[in-house]
């Protein structure tokens, strides 16, 4: 190596000034020996020892009395060094007043004039061991925040991607423990005071922190959840994490919509008491001229022997005027104390007696109308004439939803069958499908429609101890359908 001649060559002296200057600690020992040769003023200053005090002490005077610091354990670790050239370890030294100082210390082999030694370069650790102890109890709390609290955090970035979440968070918002999670939106819904928003909106009104509220979808087998909380831009990481805090509100949320479906509930029985009360007078109303028509027809009939076609017009007549009596009755009877059927009827027949009228309807918007029943007899316990009348609400409501779509999708198919120890019978459609549950919100989806089709048919099949309900269908259109007892 060539030497710049106008820099001055660095002498013995200054190489001595610069161990004595700098603040790391350093120890001469013999190698043959390991009595100490020298010690320069930092391990002087931290040992509390001057040189003179250092040469005569042993590894048992200067070291903790820790086992793992024991005289041999010394001695081996700066013979590794004289063998090896280089040795390191943790070593705690014991200053005259008694107190133990954690190192970390490097030995090295150094060749003197006077023979070779061991150089041991060392440092306080303490604070840094101190420091290492609270960041692993740091640590362990975020531990504890993550996977054994109930509390509800999530960490995201900018671009509204989850970075870290509690492990309550995960199931909650939809996620699968231990895989990669994406943008909050992939899971939830945002809102901001009751209406859906933008991650963009939400972010920007985190200045510094914001009322948020997440709307996760409904699962299988599940309400929708609803968290509600806070958005907390966190100032310190340059604005780029925000942290959201959050709590499962979810059983206040749907405890409101429950008492909203009960006050819907509650208006549609107050408009079928109203209708209960119009029926009762209607039906007193109609039953004297109802009896006055028949006997009229029953003299007709009587004066019309010749007239086969008079005859065959007036026996229809008849028969309807018998069946509006026998409806006229069932309400009376409907709207009074209906509390126990004893009634048995076969399903098949009840869609039978109701075909008539079904397809009176159907054919002039021109709904095509089948039947598929099932292999054996559907009997039931059920008010024959009212339950026909479920029937018939049901079919018109799908043959006037099918009146607005195409033609090729204009067909209607009653189902009857036996599953589950109930008679079933189904409605099916090709219409728009349904916007919501019309027996969990409103009876109703039509835009002029007033509902009082099916909160009826929903209290004539409740009160005779069946089930009702709708349902959409993966081929399109939309699913009505009863369950009542079957008969004994």
């Amino acid at each position: 190596m060539q030497v710049d001649p106008r820099v001055p060559e660095l002498t013995a002296q200054d190489f001595v000034a610069m161990v004595n200057a700098t603040r790391m600690c350093v120890l001469v020992h013999d190698a043959a020996s390991k009595d100490i040769l020298w010690a320069n003023p930092a391990a002087c200053e931290m040992l509390e020892w001057s040189v003179a005090e250092l040469r005569p002490l042993k590894a048992d005077d200067m070291s903790s009395s820790a086992q793992q610091y024991d005289r041999v354990i010394g001695r081996a670790w700066l013979q590794e060094a004289v063998d090896k050239g280089a040795s390191r370890i943790e070593w705690h030294y014991r200053a005259k007043s008694g107190r133990v100082i954690p190192t970390d210390a490097v030995a090295v082999r150094v060749e003197l004039d006077r023979g070779p030694a061991v150089l041991v370069q060392f440092r306080d650790i303490e604070r840094e061991q101190e420091i290492e102890r609270e960041l692993r109890l740091t640590t362990s709390w975020v531990d504890a925040l993550a996977h054994h609290t109930s509390t509800v955090a999530l960490m995201l970035d900018s671009t509204g991607t989850i970075r870290f979440a509690t492990n309550t968070a995960v199931p909650l918002i939809g996620a699968t423990a231990g895989e990669p999670l994406g943008p909050l939106t992939d899971y939830a819904r945002l809102r901001l005071h009751g209406r859906v928003s933008t991650w963009d909106e939400v972010r920007d009104r985190a200045d510094p922190v914001t009322a948020v509220q997440l709307e996760v979808p409904d699962g299988p087998g599940r309400e929708p959840v609803w968290l509600e909380g806070s958005l907390e831009r966190l100032q310190e990481t340059g604005g780029d994490a925000l942290l959201m805090i959050l709590h499962d509100v979810s059983e206040r949320v749907h405890g409101q919509v429950r008492r909203e479906r009960e006050m819907q509930r509650e208006n549609y029985l107050a408009r079928y008491t109203a209708m209960g009360d119009m029926a009762m007078a209607i039906a007193h109303e109609l039953g004297q001229p109802l009896a006055a028509a028949a006997n009229f027809l029953a003299g007709a009939r009587a004066a019309a022997q010749t007239d086969s076609r008079v005859g065959y017009g007036i026996d229809n007549a008849v028969r309807q005027i018998e069946r509006a009596a026998t409806i006229v009755g069932s309400v009376r009877a409907f709207v009074g104390h209906l509390e126990h059927v004893q009634q048995v009827a076969d399903l098949d027949d009840i869609v039978e007696e109701c075909l008539y009228f079904i397809r009176l309807r159907a054919d002039p918007v021109g709904v095509d109308v089948r039947v598929d029943r099932g292999p054996q007899p559907v009997r039931v316990q059920c008010e024959r004439v009212l339950t026909g009348q479920v029937v018939l609400n049901l079919c018109f409501n799908a043959i006037d939803e099918m009146a607005v779509c195409s033609p090729q999708r204009r067909r209607l198919t009653i189902t009857t069958r036996v599953e589950g120890g109930a008679g079933v019978l189904t409605v099916d459609d090709q219409g728009r499908g349904l916007p919501h549950d019309p027996f969990a919100q409103t009876f109703t989806a039509k835009e002029h429609g007033s509902g009082i089709g099916l909160a009826l048919s929903y209290r004539i099949i409740t009160r005779q101890h069946g089930t009702i309900w709708s349902e959409g269908r993966a081929e399109g259109g939309s699913r009505f359908g009863f369950t009542l007892p079957l008969a004994e």
